[in-house]
């Protein structure tokens, strides 16, 4: 199990790598619906209102010590890694903020109450939404998958600006690299 004390030992070589499958090609200048999800501060966030810059990063599902991942987990290319990225998130989250981005939002089909503990444990200063009726996910036609009876998310990184996605990064691997490729874009952006 992951920890945010040990993710600089992940050894991402051993893992299967996404491909492009282009089940992301039609994100690029979507406006996000009016979709409102719940979020761990225990408030209601509408992703199609979101103003100014903004980022919404997809994972597949977090884990929790104690608590064993599916079966064969490691060799889904691209379902290890939500912590590195979360964490990566937090790290990085005063550049991003320097960078003009208001909100960072991570979202799972997880529940609420799951990612709070998530919140918790690695000191995330950003909110987890929960897309557990995948009621965001159909409307995008997010890529997406199954383990265990459970549909969960591939993991995908949205910029947005005003609820328009400027910015697509699908697939994301490894994922504790995603927030400085954000940054770059941002930069781009900027200059």
């Amino acid at each position: 199990m992951l920890t945010s004390t040990n993710l600089q030992n992940v050894d991402w070589s051993s893992l299967p790598v996404p491909k492009d499958d282009g089940a992301a090609d039609h994100l690029t200048d979507l406006t996000l619906p009016n979709i409102k999800l719940s979020s761990t501060c225990g408030g209601i966030i509408n992703v199609g209102s979101l103003e100014g810059w903004s980022v919404l990063f997809f994972y597949p599902m977090t884990g929790q010590p104690d608590h064993p991942l599916p079966e064969g987990w490691d060799k889904i290319p691209g379902a290890r890694g939500c912590t590195p990225q979360s964490c990566a998130f937090r790290d990085l989250s005063r550049e991003l903020n320097d960078k003009g981005v208001s909100n960072v939002y991570g979202i799972s089909t997880q529940a609420t109450d799951y990612q709070r503990e998530v919140v918790n444990r690695l000191h995330l200063p950003f909110q987890l939404l929960s897309d557990a009726d995948l009621k965001l996910a159909s409307q995008l036609r997010l890529p997406t998958f199954e383990v265990n009876g459970q549909v969960l998310l591939k993991r995908l990184t949205l910029v947005l600006y005003n609820a328009k996605a400027k910015g697509v990064f699908y697939p994301v691997f490894p994922p504790d690299q995603n927030p400085a490729e954000v940054i770059e874009f941002m930069n781009c952006q900027h200059a």
